[in-house]
């Protein structure tokens, strides 16, 4: 096998004709003549090249020069794939389609395989004589064919090596066999940018296409509303609801305490509506200062105002085409509530200290926790903005009114919190549930989140127990005991759980509860009366222990 140093451009390359020694009949070129024939390929390439289906073409072109002017049986045009480093036959002559099909190789495989990655032209005198021969489409099969020789030359685009062109055919000498390959390296460099571009359009942009159409998907199904965590039936209508509207271009004023989850509600609208590409722009009002908050919204001109030395773009352009989710907009100034209106209505406005008007595509969706009709009494909203906004009102439940999705929501953020922390943690202890249940959860979600994960990071075996949620779930200390902190406090804790655990599995039997604890019937009694803890509480049907023991 020769390496060959890639050949400069040439003049020419078709050598005259002469009987092919391997096989009679067949003509081949003498390196000395008949340059001119390759002047006709490479018009017929460069027309190809610029019609609709071009690199095509251009291949048929070059394939049909090799056979009848090279005196070539087999060819392989072959394409490299640029995610995987493997080569491919992408176009061919004298293979058949399962030949074709078989031709794959690994980067550094074969002959093929180092031409694309030495990017350097091989010529090989007698392929029986040559190891690193594959024969990988299993066309070389007769005995006379190990005599041939085999040319193969990169495709170059600059230092990037996009493919290979082989060729099969007898072997006259090194002269005939490198101006053969001087040949097809011409060709090759004329195919170069034909075959990048084939690459963009077929390859590489479905290949982006589909990364995109899968992280859209992702993304839907981390917002959508069906994914949104909660099967109580209030959630269910808020579900509904959102789906409804998100196919539409409507205004959406989401209501509810804070930490609801208005924001993932917001995404989930945006996602699941009719442009869901588009820029989703997050904007909360309360956190913005007065004296800014316009051009934050709707940016400014250059020297507007001192410190505005060039044209800053507002969150209305940014989300042009998309959603701009307002949150707390019961926040702001009632000059600002004025230039919002105008967008609501017209679609246009413009920035602070200019006169052209931006007109933008942007979905609103709002979102408040204050009585937005009560502060319009109050003078402290408009009236008109707050009917161009109330469109859809959708009100999200406080986490209070959601019943059995606060255990759902906190083993969620348990699951969560132990891969992020790395501990083994996969359940949540009856008394600690018991305590999430009874608490009225001010701060709703948010603060369910934060509790969860406080009680993963303390516990030290595999459940979140009672004690280790925060002190504003626990019960308070029963009359005459200490306040529920040091080491008595937390062995009170660990044995009060310990009891209710037992008596549940039990379901209330004191006998059997006691004898699973190791304990004495009065003891277990005693231990009960201690902790306002009773039997019945645990029987089926019950589900908040208290009163004394029986």
């Amino acid at each position: 096998m020769q390496e060959v140093e890639a050949p400069a451009a040439i003049a020419g390359g078709c050598p005259g004709r002469i009987r092919q020694r391997g096989n009679p009949g067949v003509k081949n070129c003498r390196p000395d003549s008949c340059r001119g024939r390759i002047i006709p390929l490479l018009l017929e390439m460069c027309r190809s090249v610029a019609s609709a289906d071009g690199l095509t073409a251009a291949l048929d072109a070059a394939l049909g020069y090799m056979r009848r002017d090279m005196g070539v049986d087999r060819a392989m045009i072959n394409l490299r794939d640029r995610e995987t480093g493997c080569t491919f036959t992408h176009r061919s002559l004298g293979l058949t389609p399962e030949e074709e099909a078989r031709g794959v190789y690994f980067p550094g495989e074969g002959i093929t395989g180092q031409v694309d990655t030495l990017a350097k032209p091989v010529i090989v005198p007698r392929i029986g004589d040559e190891p690193a021969f594959l024969n990988r489409t299993g066309s070389v099969i007769l005995a006379e064919d190990l005599g041939r020789a085999f040319l193969c030359v990169p495709i170059l685009r600059g230092r990037k090596v996009l493919g290979s062109i082989s060729a099969i055919l007898g072997f006259d000498d090194q002269a005939a066999m490198r101006k053969r390959a001087e040949a097809l390296a011409v060709i090759a460099n004329m195919l170069a940018q034909a075959v990048e571009l084939h690459q963009f359009e077929h390859v590489d942009k479905v290949q982006w296409e589909q990364r995109h159409q899968a992280l859209m998907g992702a993304i839907r199904a981390r917002f959508k509303p069906a994914n949104v965590i909660g099967s109580s039936t209030r959630m269910m209508e808020v579900f509904a609801l959102a789906h409804k509207v998100a196919r539409t271009r409507t205004t959406v004023l989401l209501l509810g305490e804070s930490g609801v989850g208005k924001e993932l509600i917001a995404s989930a609208i945006h996602y699941e509506g009719t442009d869901p590409a588009g820029p989703l722009v997050k904007v909360n009002c309360a956190a913005l200062p007065e004296s800014l908050i316009e051009s934050e919204l709707f940016g400014h001109e250059k020297g507007a105002f001192t410190g505005a030395d060039q044209l800053r773009r507002g969150r209305f352009e940014e989300a042009d085409g998309g959603t701009l989710f307002l949150d707390e907009v019961g926040e702001l100034p009632l000059g600002t509530q004025a230039k919002l209106l105008r967008v609501l209505q017209e679609r246009s406005f413009e920035r602070v200290g200019g006169n052209r008007t931006v007109t933008v595509n942007v979905r609103i969706v709002a979102a408040t926790n204050k009585d937005l009709a009560a502060m319009v009494e109050q003078g402290g909203f408009r009236q008109d903005l707050f009917f161009r906004l109330n469109v859809f009102p959708l009100i999200i439940p406080p986490l209070r009114e959601r019943g059995s999705d606060i255990v759902t929501l906190a083993e969620h953020f348990v699951a969560r919190f132990a891969r992020e922390t790395e501990k083994q943690v996969t359940r949540i202890t009856t008394p600690a549930l018991n305590l999430l249940m009874l608490h009225p959860w001010p701060g709703n979600v948010r603060e369910l989140e934060n509790a969860m994960e406080r009680a993963v990071i303390l516990t030290e075996d595999d459940a979140v127990h009672s004690y280790n949620l925060p002190p504003s779930l626990q019960p308070a200390a029963l009359p005459g005991t200490d306040s529920p902190c040091g080491l008595d406090a937390r062995l009170r804790d660990i044995e009060r759980e310990m009891l209710m655990e037992a008596l549940l599995r039990r379901q209330g039997n004191t006998r059997k509860a006691a004898a699973e604890l190791g304990l004495t019937y009065r003891s277990m009694g005693i231990r009960m009366r201690r902790h306002g803890l009773r039997y019945s509480a645990f029987r089926k049907g019950a589900h908040a222990p208290g009163g004394d023991a029986g």
